[in-house]
């Protein structure tokens, strides 16, 4: 593949990695106009999140091992087009009982949309290699997900809720039709295997894809932790406004993003397994010192600091985990992928329930959830065996 189809590709599998995390953030700024037009409680109109959310994670369960048996294009398209079909419906949808069945829909569609092009990559490449597509696709879902809550606003402001999804339908669509002209199917026939209850269990005899898989599921409940807790703890100890807090969530999202971008440069010269323990080191240590913030009240400065330096190393983390836990399972990359991702989503729900104990706007449960989720997957990736690493994970710098 030529550098400028290769660009073109990592571009189509960053917009299809995208719908599922679109599906969440672009229509939190309508959820009170939502709660008003439908005539439901703010609680019920948070349900819509609820139902989207378990779509994403039953979905990945159900797209990884279809995929894996009927190969990557064709259940793509089926997920692309049920996200166009769960967009239209949802921007005509009459009632919360029936937006919140269109929203479930919605997460099932975009998580097929995500598996299947985080499978594509597996499919490729492995080691480095893939740790650097991974980190180029995870920068271009970084940079939606800063952007996407202000576009979303925007719409919201001139049209309404139901543009939101008017302009996920017209999105999802062009998406749809980029992909049947541009994605090639990555997965060979003899590659394919029969779909199988027993799939999932053979992923279980893995023991370096269930460490992995394990690292970033508690990596994520830190993250959770943060998203959940960061904006009462913010708003309301610290007093920042709506606007401030925005701000401030936007510079982390900034990090991030940066951070995902360096993984990827520095996945071509250093073991990808040195980068992802380096980068549990300082999400521990961040996690750490946020703890000490919070238990010592040494104010806000300090409190951005270590949470900024928390997030940053969870960012940093991630794509080399599912590197290396999509190392040799060529047979079977969908399904790994769906089952990495379900644990990813266990382990965020986890911390953000952790984080909503007690006082919230002490600090303490995000602090402590963020910190011992930290610890918890540094202790898990100590105990991982110090097998030697493909030659294609390392380059050496001459």
């Amino acid at each position: 593949m030529t550098p400028k189809g290769a660009r073109s590709a990592v571009l189509l599998l960053g917009a299809l990695s995208s719908l599922g995390p679109l599906s969440t953030d672009a229509y939190l700024p309508g959820l009170p106009e939502i709660a008003d037009d439908l005539s439901v409680s703010t609680s019920t109109a948070q349900l819509t999140m609820t139902a989207c959310l378990i779509g994403l994670t039953v979905g990945q369960l159900v797209a990884g091992p279809l995929s894996d048996a009927l190969g990557r294009r064709r259940p793509l398209f089926v997920g692309l087009g049920l996200y166009v079909l769960a967009s239209v419906l949802c921007a005509v949808a009459m009632n919360a009982t029936s937006l919140v069945a269109f929203r479930a829909l919605h997460g099932v569609a975009g998580a097929f949309n995500t598996v299947i092009a985080l499978a594509c990559i597996g499919d490729r490449e492995t080691g480095a290699a893939a740790a650097h597509t991974f980190s180029s696709v995870m920068l271009q879902v970084g940079i939606v997900r800063v952007l996407t809550p202000l576009t979303g606003a925007l719409l919201l402001g001139l049209a309404g809720w139901r543009a939101v999804f008017a302009g996920l339908a017209v999105l999802s669509a062009s998406v749809l039709a980029w992909s049947v002209a541009a994605m090639p199917e990555t997965l060979p026939p003899g590659l394919r295997g029969r779909r199988s209850r027993t799939r999932y269990l053979d992923l279980l005899r893995d023991p370096l894809l269930v460490r992995y898989t394990l690292v970033n599921g508690f990596v994520f409940g830190a993250l959770f932790a943060y998203l959940t807790g960061s904006p009462f703890v913010l708003q309301n100890t610290h007093g920042m406004s709506a606007q401030q807090y925005g701000v401030v969530f936007s510079m982390n999202a900034i990090g991030m993003a940066v951070a995902v971008y360096a993984s990827g440069l520095l996945a071509r010269r250093c073991a990808v397994r040195t980068l992802l323990g380096a980068s549990l080191a300082s999400g521990a240590l961040g996690g750490a010192a946020l703890l000490v913030v919070v238990l010592g009240g040494l104010g806000l400065p300090a409190l951005l600091a270590a949470q900024f330096v928390a997030v940053a190393s969870i960012a940093f983390a991630q794509p080399n985990a599912i590197a290396l836990a999509l190392e040799n399972q060529k047979s079977r990359v969908a399904t790994a992928t769906a089952g990495f991702g379900f644990v990813q989503f266990l382990g965020g729900g986890l911390g953000a329930s952790l984080a909503g104990l007690g006082d919230t706007t002490s600090g303490l449960p995000m602090a402590a959830a963020m910190a011992g989720f930290a610890l918890v997957a540094c202790a898990a990736f100590l105990m991982l065996p110090s097998v030697a690493v493909s030659s294609r994970k390392v380059r050496q710098v001459r």
